[in-house]
């Protein structure tokens, strides 16, 4: 007898092998503080899962074609999804870098732009994203994303479940690197 789901399973099958190594563990801390949480496993060691968050050849691979990094406390990067400008043109995402310990972790103040609403870039003073890279032996690496300091209200909890799709989608663009 043939087996009915053969080929569906074939197809779905590297999506499934993504699922599994990109996990939202999000969570809401014990004084009431939302944390956005999303990890994803990658099939190499610390050091060039680093390079990936570190260098300009890194990130272009997974997270945008533009792109500039200043790689130092009080430094930041920039990022644009429009490989026709520039750094310095309308749309770049600017990430200052807030602190960082070489190939453990790194934390970017989120500035949001002019997509979100004014309530919430008016309030916003603590959003940040914690970025740590758990070396877990044989060659594979946990990156686990927090971004921390969310605020209250309908505006803040749209701005949430944006960076819950947007976050989600950038995991599995890094995981896509090794696939």
């Amino acid at each position: 007898m043939k087996p009915t789901f053969s080929f569906p399973l074939i197809i779905l099958s590297p999506f499934l092998l993504l699922a599994q190594e990109v996990k939202n563990t999000s969570y809401v801390t014990s004084t009431g503080e939302k944390v956005l949480r999303i990890e994803s496993l990658v099939p190499v060691g610390r050091s060039e899962a680093w390079k990936l968050f570190s260098t300009e050849q890194g990130l272009k691979k997974w997270i945008a074609p533009v792109v500039s990094i200043n790689l130092k406390v009080g430094g930041e990067i920039l990022t644009n999804y429009d490989s026709t400008k520039t750094v310095r043109d309308s749309g770049t995402i600017h990430l200052p870098i807030l602190n960082y310990l070489e190939e453990e972790m790194m934390t970017l103040k989120i500035i949001l732009n002019e997509k979100f609403a004014q309530t919430v870039r008016d309030e916003d003073q603590n959003l940040q994203e914690i970025i740590q890279l758990v070396d877990l032996g044989n060659g594979k690496t946990n990156i686990i994303s927090s971004m921390i300091g969310w605020g209250k209200g309908p505006e803040w909890e749209k701005t949430y479940n944006f960076f819950v799709r947007g976050n989600e989608w950038t995991a599995r663009n890094l995981v896509k690197v090794f696939h």
